[in-house]
């Protein structure tokens, strides 16, 4: 019997994960000849989450809880979920009910079709204006750096075929990285059933990071033509310069052009060290064999 695995992160969902599982068995209820397990990750949690988690692995054998050490990030802590799956396909969504469970169904029969991988679809994003231009920031970047094709959207809510899963440092970039046979079903976006998105510009910030300099060159690339380029206008600036103080001299001298180049050129050296600075710290972290997630206890159902 084919397994599937959902992988869920969770924090401050405590009132809502319990809906979500239950949408889950309900939809593989639905579907005969799929068996499933449930990997419940909590990010350290300030609320009682965990507390709901474990009551739920004590209970269900389908159900396994993680608790990280400290929050890690949603990345993270899917990252350290999709370490104790065992499903040939694995399902990943969101814990506060947005994504609907009920629609598992839907993304496992487009992959029988061929398919390696695939997103749910929505027609309309029950986010804040703020997350959603986030995410079609995030798109557009995905697009240039790691090679999307603009048709494809890219969500939290996907199933993947076991081969995708093993080996992942970063999600999107490991699965654009090792296929194209990547489709989308329409699904529906749900409005929050409480509280509010825990994402915000520096956590998204440090996200976009890091795919980009995990999977991508082109971010050193960029800086490099950006270099080169403001040296040429730094050139241009100075020839003009000069053919202006010979053609005329009641021009008065002065700093502001040479400070104007300085912060030019400064500007873009600083943006190239960053650049060099975010690659070398990544191999610094994998030299040093630093944790992506730490795990406090893994609970399940003996």
């Amino acid at each position: 019997m084919p397994l599937v695995s959902f992988v869920i992160p969770c924090y401050r969902s405590a009132h809502t994960i319990r809906g979500v599982a239950d949408e889950l068995k309900t939809a593989m209820e639905a579907m005969p000849g799929y068996g499933y397990e449930l990997i419940l990750v909590n990010d350290c949690s300030p609320d009682d989450t965990f507390s709901v988690l474990r009551e739920m692995a004590e209970t269900d054998e389908h159900v396994t809880a993680v608790d990280l050490a400290k929050n890690f990030g949603q990345h993270a802590a899917l990252m350290a979920g999709l370490k104790h799956t065992a499903g040939e396909i694995v399902v990943c969504l969101d814990d506060d009910g947005q994504t609907p469970g009920i629609d598992a169904g839907k993304l496992i029969r487009k992959l029988e079709k061929g398919y390696d991988v695939v997103y749910a679809e929505y027609a309309h994003k029950q986010h804040s204006a703020f997350r959603n231009f986030g995410t079609v920031l995030n798109n557009r970047m995905t697009e240039i750096m790691l090679g999307k094709p603009r048709e494809l959207t890219i969500t939290s809510y996907f199933a993947m075929r076991r081969f995708i899963v093993d080996e992942m440092p970063y999600v999107e970039g490991l699965i654009l990285r090792a296929t194209r046979r990547i489709g989308t079903v329409p699904v529906t976006h749900r409005a929050r059933e409480e509280g509010e998105s825990g994402y915000t510009l520096v956590k998204l910030f440090s996200l976009w990071m890091n795919g980009f300099t995990s999977f991508s060159v082109k971010p050193l690339r960029i800086a490099t033509y950006c270099g080169a380029f403001a040296a040429f206008l730094g050139f241009i600036y100075f020839i003009a310069i000069i053919v202006k103080h010979f053609v005329d001299s009641t021009i008065p001298e002065g700093w502001a052009s040479t400070m104007a180049l300085m912060l030019l050129l400064g500007g873009v050296i600083l943006l190239v060290l960053g650049m060099i600075g975010e690659y070398i710290g990544r191999i610094y972290m994998c030299i040093n064999a630093s944790p992506q997630y730490v795990e406090r206890q893994v609970i399940r159902k003996r």
